[in-house]
């Protein structure tokens, strides 16, 4: 029975081509210069005797003489078999190459493909042939494509390991922490670099504006219900997050916005609905911005856990502090202007004083974030709505501190379960609202024991987990506020009911605010990012 037999000699299949070429019939020509035809590398008696025989089984192929012929040679090029029937099908493409150019010695730039460098040819050694596995070694550098990285071989039988690819689990916890020390590092790296923009002065005039000087020396008596936009703003590139009008009435035609998209804006929206100046003081979201009550300057505070006071009329950083959390709420004292509280990602509501640039009180409470803060009558208390919404939580969703003690006075305001984003106080009664986040606002007495009323309930509009605001008229007779869907919702005070709805956005309407002066002139803002005055 015949069987396969490798032969460790000088045509083995470790050898390269031999040193002859190709040319462009398919004839090969040796170092003799003698033209052999296609298909013929043996003897040419042996070709002779083999004419017309088939191999027998595994492939071995005997002469008349009772010799074999290697299996290695005949699978060795697609010559190399004695006649055309006797072909394999090859998955590598022919290779022709023009007969111009000459035969190179050298076995690193022979005529195999790119990659396919015998290893023994390579090293000047001879292989063995083995019928086993065959894992072919590693090419030399000089033999690898140039689209192949150095650590990676060009065969296809090189695949990744199962270990490579598996990503060990990592716990929240850790996670948070990582993500944490992430953000620790980015805002060192934006200290090291300073601020992203220098402001510059505010290019205002200083006469006041022909629509509000006729108000100016008259008290404010009615407010009249928007009907029409007078000015659509736009250049915010992302949500609109916070929006105020100057709250001196001789520079009332200025208005304050800040963004997501990391910068705050001063608008005049009255004579002409332009930009005056943009500000980019943080790396991150601007959540909080505030006019001072003098009305020549701009507190903010974002999620870069910055806070920054700025001078618009000389373009100065009066104040400049970094919070330990992400601020999401910020107000001025109403009788000390040098002092304001901010809260946001943290359990702990701080008292910062502008002259000092430090901390002076702090109100800590077992919550996880404060969504907003109002100051009652004359300064001395203050009320923080948290997002503790749990079923022990009714004595942590409004809480009334004094603001000089730092010590709670009431934490049974709010017994629903429901959060409140949003607070406002009433101009002349001793009351304040706040928009909860079952799609009503509840009213509530501003003097303790702070009851909230029965009666009244201001429902129709949706919040569904937006910081929807809400905001009295300037005499008290009217509520706005925003809804989720869009919409601007109006109610009339002593009945609770809805006097109009304005369909203003397409996204949800996250702010709204009259004007302090104007009596017909309303401000709403979006998600979207867009800003719109109504007439």
């Amino acid at each position: 029975m015949a069987s396969l037999v490798a032969y460790e000699d000088s045509d083995s299949e470790a050898e390269s081509e031999p040193a002859g070429s190709v040319d462009a019939a398919g004839q090969r020509r040796d170092s003799g210069d003698r033209v052999q035809p296609h298909g013929q590398d043996f003897a040419p008696g042996v070709l002779a005797g083999t004419r017309g025989t088939l191999p027998t089984e595994h492939g071995s192929c005997e002469d008349p003489a009772g010799q074999r012929l290697p299996l290695a040679r005949l699978w060795r090029s697609p010559g190399s078999c004695p006649s055309q029937r006797l072909q394999w099908p090859r998955t590598e493409p022919q290779v022709t190459f023009p007969t111009s150019e000459p035969p190179r010695p050298s076995l690193c730039a022979s005529h195999a493909p790119a990659g396919h460098v015998p290893w023994a040819a390579a090293h000047g050694k001879q292989m063995k042939l083995s019928w086993g596995t065959y894992d072919p070694p590693e090419p030399p550098l000089h033999a690898r494509p140039k689209s192949e990285p150095p650590g990676k071989s060009g065969s296809s039988l090189h695949k990744k390991r199962p270990e490579d690819c598996i990503v060990p689990y990592t716990p929240k916890r850790l996670r948070h922490l990582q993500a944490l020390s992430t953000e620790t590092g980015k805002n060192k790296d934006a200290e090291a670099q300073g601020p992203l923009r220098a402001p510059r002065p505010l290019c205002t005039a200083p006469h006041v504006s022909e629509f509000i000087q006729p108000y100016l020396g008259t008290p404010y008596k009615e407010t009249l219900i928007s009907q029409r936009v007078l000015f659509y703003l736009r250049g915010h590139k992302g949500p609109v997050s916070s929006i105020q009008w100057c709250p001196v009435f001789s520079k009332s035609h200025l208005f304050l916005s800040a963004s997501l998209d990391k910068t705050f804006k001063v608008w005049n929206a009255v004579d002409s609905g332009r930009c005056l100046q943009t500000y980019s003081l943080h790396s991150e979201a601007v959540r909080a911005a505030r006019w001072s009550p003098c009305g020549q300057r701009v507190l903010t505070g974002g999620f870069d856990c910055a806070l920054h006071l700025t001078d618009l009329e000389t373009g100065t950083q009066v104040f400049s502090g970094q919070s330990n959390f992400r601020v999401t709420t910020l107000k001025f004292h109403p009788k000390d202007h040098n002092l304001f509280v901010c809260g946001g990602f943290s359990p702990e509501v701080k008292a910062w004083d502008v002259r000092a640039g430090k901390v002076v009180r702090s109100y800590k409470a077992t919550i996880q974030q404060t969504l907003d803060i109002l100051f009652l009558r004359e300064g001395s208390e203050f009320l923080s709505s948290t997002d503790a919404s749990s079923r022990d939580s009714a004595d942590r969703t409004i809480i009334a501190w004094d603001f000089r003690s730092s010590a709670k006075i009431s934490n049974q305001i709010f017994h629903e379960r429901y959060t409140c984003p949003s607070l406002a106080l009433h101009p002349r009664e001793p009351v304040f609202l706040a928009q909860t986040n079952g799609n009503y606002l509840a009213l509530f007495s501003a003097v303790w024991p702070y009851r909230m009323s029965r009666r009244r309930r201001y429902e129709g509009h949706k919040v569904e987990g937006y910081a929807v605001g809400c905001e009295c008229s300037p005499d008290g007779d009217l509520l706005v506020t925003g809804s989720a869907d869009g919409r601007v919702l109006l109610y009339c005070f002593r009945t609770a009911s809805r006097a109009r709805t304005l369909h203003g956005h397409t996204q949800a309407c996250v702010g709204t605010t009259f004007h302090p002066v104007l009596p017909s002139v309303l401000a709403t803002c979006s998600w979207e990012g867009d800003i719109k005055i109504w007439h």
